[in-house]
């Protein structure tokens, strides 16, 4: 396991968070270490996982809304992926190759130090912006 993903770990058991699963993904040249959990939003349990490498980033995403994008709301939805992404510095909206659509926030973290309280800063912003957006995310999605 990579040292910052070994450091998230013990700050996880330290403050007593035991809502994670963590995988490490074999095989794989940057030690990449998945934490997996889930934010409840508007009743939703939402797939959310922080992955953690030996790279300068590491990554928090959510998957806000499962297999949605289609031919017939690709106009419309990648439109306001792009518009929540210009307006919200910390994250980018995006559709992934099932069409999923995801939530990104990339950190910047130092080679051999990881603080797990910026993390947990750093859900609580979006945890914030998704009880202000999410409903109407969902609008958009299901017209």
């Amino acid at each position: 396991m990579n040292s910052k993903a070994e450091q998230f770990n013990a700050f996880l058991e330290e403050q007593k968070i035991t809502v994670f699963q963590m995988e490490e993904i074999e095989g794989n040249e940057l030690h990449t270490v998945v934490f997996r959990s889930y934010l409840g939003v508007e009743g939703q349990q939402l797939p959310t996982i922080v992955i953690i490498d030996d790279s300068v980033f590491s990554i928090i995403r959510v998957q806000i809304a499962p297999q949605v994008l289609n031919a017939e709301n690709e106009v419309k939805l990648l439109k306001l992926a792009n518009a929540q992404s210009a307006m919200y510095k910390p994250f980018k909206l995006f559709f992934d190759e099932r069409g999923n659509l995801m939530l990104d926030v990339c950190l910047v973290t130092e080679e051999d130090k990881f603080d797990g309280n910026k993390v947990y800063k750093i859900f609580s912003v979006i945890i914030n912006y998704l009880d202000g957006n999410y409903r109407n995310i969902m609008k958009e999605v299901w017209q």
